[in-house]
């Protein structure tokens, strides 16, 4: 896979022959910071996605983000502003959001695994928690009856179709997660005959695709079985989100989501959700899509060895901080995700090298045989579609080295 030869071409502006993130030349960007390595987020790109959203999705559907994609405190407070509401995996990205200034009415939590305390929490803050088994009904009942409050619910289904072409299935045959579609009757029942505030259905089939055709059969077939659950729930159905599963091209021939496809067709989710659930907003959770494209890590060349005829540019950075580029967060068979050297020393020429961190493992690949610009020793290497299930997502541990830093630009 041969690199970008220009940065732009990622989303990126450049400025004085380099990178720039937000206007600002990466070299600049990397003295300010202090060391590398680091990840970097456009303000800007963010914003624009963000804007993007709206105008393609019908203005009745409430858009939320989903922390778990980028918990960073900066960026999660100006994507605040932008979107209607958060949604939360655990009780740290809770806390992030309320100091966020997240409306407890619009922030949402969802995960498999919920502790006691961490229920004890959303009850507390006043948030929508999404039932994943009968275990968090009878929890939920005895913090609520403790705290003298009322449990806001909503039950997340286990579907029983998956979300076809999707990065990672979440829905569908055996899961973890939510409940299974032909048991939630009785667990709705089992809502009734407790002091817990029923508001909707949380039904999410899976991520990372990039059909839009896919998406909308996962949202329309979402809404019909919504409507039938809806027959057995205990009042009306004030929520129902839909996930999202909006993907972003990461690898050679991956085509961008035709957005506009999914908004039309959402058009017409929305108005018929309007008519059978007439007291429901839609929600749309999206995270990868809303940061991932807006963000990149950056480390820095510090040695340059040829073994056996073959170029290895070694880099302060690697898998300890982006599992994810090296291949080992869900890939089965690794690709290159883009990859270009961006500092201003850079020469026009090309060759081809394959980019690796400092581990002692071979796993530790940024980039395996790609064609990139000729680069010594201090240059600036840069890793694109960083945004998401980056920093996060690391095993920053490993080995002990020294995690990297991040800035919102």
């Amino acid at each position: 896979m041969s690199a970008p030869r220009h940065a732009a071409v990622e989303g990126f502006a450049t400025a004085g022959g380099e990178l720039a993130v937000g206007g600002v030349p990466l070299s600049r960007i990397a003295a300010r910071v202090g060391r590398t390595p680091f990840y970097a987020y456009d303000r800007q790109l963010v914003t624009a996605r963000v804007q993007a959203l709206r105008a393609a999705l019908p203005p009745t559907v409430r858009l939320h983000y989903a922390i778990k994609a980028n918990p960073m405190p900066a960026l999660l407070s100006h994507l605040g502003r932008l979107v209607d509401g958060l949604d939360v995996a655990s009780g740290a990205e809770l806390r992030a959001a309320l100091d966020a200034g997240g409306d407890p009415a619009e922030i949402s939590f969802a995960g498999p695994g919920k502790s006691h305390d961490e229920l004890a929490q959303a009850v507390a803050a006043g948030i929508l928690v999404n039932i994943e088994s009968h275990r968090e009904i009878e929890l939920l009942h005895g913090i609520g009856e403790r705290l003298g409050l009322r449990p806001r619910v909503a039950v997340r289904v286990n579907p029983p179709y998956e979300l076809k072409s999707s990065g990672m299935k979440m829905g569908g045959g055996p899961k973890p997660f939510g409940i299974d579609a032909e048991e939630v009757p009785a667990a709705l029942a089992s809502i009734a005959a407790r002091r817990l505030g029923f508001e909707g259905f949380h039904v999410f089939s899976g991520s990372q695709n990039l059909r839009a055709e896919a998406i909308c059969e996962a949202q329309t077939r979402g809404l019909e079985l919504a409507v039938q659950l809806a027959r057995h729930a205990p009042s009306p159905v004030l929520s129902l989100n839909l996930g999202g599963g909006f993907g972003i091209p990461y690898f050679p021939g991956e085509q961008p989501l035709a957005l506009e496809v999914v908004g039309a067709h959402l058009a017409g989710v929305a108005s018929a959700a309007a008519e059978q659930l007439p007291q429901a907003h839609i929600v749309i959770e999206l995270g990868r899509y809303i940061v991932g494209e807006a963000g990149i890590y950056v480390c820095r060349i510090i040695d340059r060895k040829v073994s056996r005829g073959e170029v290895f540019l070694v880099t302060d950075g690697g898998l300890h901080h982006h599992l994810a580029a090296s291949g080992n967060f869900g890939q089965v068979i690794r690709k290159n995700y883009p990859v270009a050297i961006a500092h201003a020393s850079s020469s026009e020429a090309r060759e081809t090298v394959s980019v690796v961190g400092p581990l002692c493992t071979p796993l530790d690949l940024l980039a395996d045989r790609m064609e990139l610009a000729a680069a010594e020793v201090g240059d600036l290497v840069v890793v694109f579609r960083s945004g998401a299930y980056g920093y996060s997502a690391s095993p920053h541990g490993f080995l002990s080295h020294p995690p990297p830093l991040e800035v919102l630009v």
